[in-house]
């Protein structure tokens, strides 16, 4: 089938290099076999199960779908067969504009893909494209290790990416379902809502949530607010004790390097934790961990 041949060095084929160039590849192999394409009824084909976009940009689909019926599909979309029909790879924007355009078929490509690319290559065409929330991205890096196995480390060297860059991402899974709804509206960034994580209770976390979309607070002021951030039992009595500027200076940069939970109390350092995997991404930042 076609992109056989690309898909031959194996999954390393797929990570690594530019995913455009990618499926280009996969286009100008079977054009070579003969044929780039060949049209698929849309009907018959299913989404993607491991697509991990969730919102799509309507008012782009809508233009997309108005090129489309002017001038068709110009890039074939990947599908592999399945027991009944075909199951897209890749290609969900311009399948789901040519049924707004009203088109019954659509070119596509077949491929032989197996279960494990069909997650990976789904992950990457949005994630180079840049069309994940952090939400969303960070949900797909869960099913990867998940449904997968990879450790943070192999997903980081999959991707290109650090590991500490992974397990921040997945640390935004641990904030409160409402938050994490405002990240995937485009109510709160990536910067906004990492910094959040900092604040233990859920209740103030949330509150700063909306106080940051309300006032459209900065990172920065915000990290501020978050770095204020105490245990309800614990306010009153900070408050009634005064701190050393150094040791508050201290402790905000901790907070700020490790992106957790600080306090330094009768000469000792407290770090919050949610996890192991939090934990190894501490002690990663602070170059402890073992190889």
């Amino acid at each position: 089938m076609a992109g056989k041949k690309k898909l031959g060095k194996g999954l390393d084929a797929i990570f690594g290099e530019d995913i455009d160039s990618f499926l280009n590849d996969i286009e100008k192999n079977a054009q070579e076999k003969g044929g780039s394409s060949q049209e698929l009824p849309i009907n018959s084909i299913r989404p993607n199960p491991y697509q991990p976009r969730k919102e799509f940009d309507e008012n782009g689909l809508k233009e997309l779908a108005e090129s489309i019926k002017e001038n068709g599909v110009f890039q074939p979309i990947l599908v592999r067969k399945s027991l009944s029909g075909y199951e897209l790879v890749a290609g969900e924007r311009r399948l789901r504009a040519s049924k707004l355009a009203g088109k019954k078929q659509i070119p596509a490509i077949i491929v032989d893909f197996d279960d494990r690319q069909m997650m990976e290559i789904s992950l990457l065409e949005n994630i180079q494209r840049k069309d994940l929330t952090p939400i969303e991205e960070a949900t797909a890096y869960s099913q990867l290790i998940k449904k997968l196995g990879y450790t943070q480390d192999e997903l980081a060297k999959r991707l290109g990416k650090s590991r500490t860059n992974v397990a921040n991402m997945l640390r935004l899974l641990s904030l409160p379902e409402s938050i994490k709804a405002k990240v995937n509206q485009g109510l709160l960034s990536y910067g906004q809502a990492r910094t959040l994580l900092a604040i233990e209770d859920e209740e103030e976390r949330i509150a700063l949530a909306d106080k940051a979309i309300k006032e459209g607070l900065s990172v920065r002021q915000l990290e501020k607010m978050a770095s204020g951030g105490k245990k309800k039992g614990d306010r009153k009595k900070s408050e009634e004790v005064k701190r050393d500027p150094f040791t508050e200076d201290v402790e905000d940069r901790l907070r700020k390097k490790l992106s957790t939970r600080v306090e330094i109390r009768n000469k000792c350092i407290s770090i919050k934790y949610t996890d192991i995997e939090d934990l190894n991404r501490i002690l990663e930042i602070m170059d402890v961990i073992e190889d």
